[in-house]
């Protein structure tokens, strides 16, 4: 009789909170882009790397019924630095939707659904090479939806923080906080970081 292997699990949040905590990007690392000519800099550099993290963020709607003109926002990451484009400048915006068509780097993320559809319907393209971090721990047996922070907690025995406040804030400001600039850049950033440790080791 063959027996069955329990699958999986992640840690609850009573563990991952007495877990010591993920180290982070500080804001010397963390470059906000706002128009055509830095998004074309930030492109140079992100274009010589072979992965990204990815991630959006949208101006949070309370209202039933009102749909989101998001995303306000998107974030990429190289293991080095994170850069966050700002999508109100429409220049701007048309050389961060090259960068997401761009196929020659992997945009890696956790729950990335919803942001392509944002993606298709705000910018007009499709984003290349997508890879979804979740259905790498799908692959290994977790029923559950596997966001960064039980992934952070899985892969490095560590606890990622994210901030409730910074999540549901204004991010279509034009001045966006420092709190929102390390929120977002991190996502995108511990994401990429996740995606590596996954990866086979080469022989």
């Amino acid at each position: 009789m063959t027996t069955r292997r329990p699958r999986p699990t992640p840690p609850s949040r009573e563990q991952i909170e007495a877990m010591a905590p993920f180290g982070r990007l500080g804001l010397d690392r963390i470059t906000l882009i706002a128009s055509a000519a830095h998004a074309r800099s930030a492109a140079v550099i992100l274009r010589s790397a072979p992965a990204w993290g990815f991630d959006t963020e949208s101006k949070p709607v309370f209202a039933a019924g009102q749909a989101s003109d998001g995303p306000h926002v998107v974030q990429l990451a190289t293991l080095e630095h994170a850069w966050i484009f700002q999508l109100h400048d429409p220049d701007c915006a048309a050389e961060v939707a090259a960068l997401l068509a761009w196929p020659e780097a992997v945009k890696a993320g956790f729950g990335l659904g919803d942001d392509r559809k944002r993606i298709q319907a705000r910018l007009g393209v499709e984003a290349a090479r997508v890879h979804e971090i979740g259905h790498d721990f799908r692959r290994q047996g977790y029923r559950q939806q596997i966001g960064v922070k039980s992934a952070v907690a899985l892969l490095f025995g560590q606890r990622f923080a994210k901030s409730k406040k910074a999540a549901t804030s204004n991010w279509a400001r034009p001045d966006l906080s420092e709190s929102q600039l390390l929120y977002a850049a991190n996502d995108a950033w511990a994401a990429l970081r996740c995606y590596h440790a996954l990866q086979p080791l080469p022989t």
